[in-house]
């Protein structure tokens, strides 16, 4: 009888399934680059895909977000006619344009598909939002995450 844990491959296609886009829901996003690379470690980079973030206002209110060296969490709430896929290709599209001109490169910047959590009712977006900023404190990139740049959460 076999006890071992079975270890599942997890392919960007496979997270879209059974995604439902919900009008005024609040999602955590993350979305990594591809080959994990640190390319947010450059500040011009960083700044880049916040802007991308920021462009977005009239499609999703940002909650917070924090920039990580590779990949992103972002907790958002969608505004009405507009899907989270549609609007995760538009950031990665305009961010990796934007990157790739900066880095003076070509190709995929960011990974295929995202991962999101549909926040519930029960859940506290303060403390969500909490979680969400102290990931580079976590990461150990800072001792305190006012020193970290690449962040912001609407209750400041």
């Amino acid at each position: 009888m076999f006890m071992g844990r079975v270890q599942r491959t997890y392919h960007g296609r496979d997270l879209r399934k059974g995604r439902v886009s919900e009008p005024g829901t609040a999602y955590l996003v993350t979305t990594v680059t591809r080959n994990r690379q640190a390319l947010f470690r450059d500040l011009q980079s960083a700044r880049i895909l916040v802007r991308s973030l920021r462009a977005e206002s009239d499609n999703a209110t940002t909650l917070a977000f924090v920039v990580m060296p590779d990949h992103l969490h972002w907790l958002l709430q969608l505004i009405d006619g507009v899907t989270l896929s549609g609007l995760m290709q538009r950031v990665k599209s305009a961010s990796a344009h934007h990157i790739n001109r900066h880095l003076q490169l070509s190709g995929a910047v960011w990974q295929s598909g995202f991962h999101d959590h549909a926040v519930r009712t029960e859940e506290d977006l303060r403390q969500l939002a909490r979680y969400v900023v102290a990931n580079p404190l976590r990461a150990g990139l800072v001792s305190k995450v006012g020193d970290y740049s690449h962040w912001d959460a609407i209750w400041l």
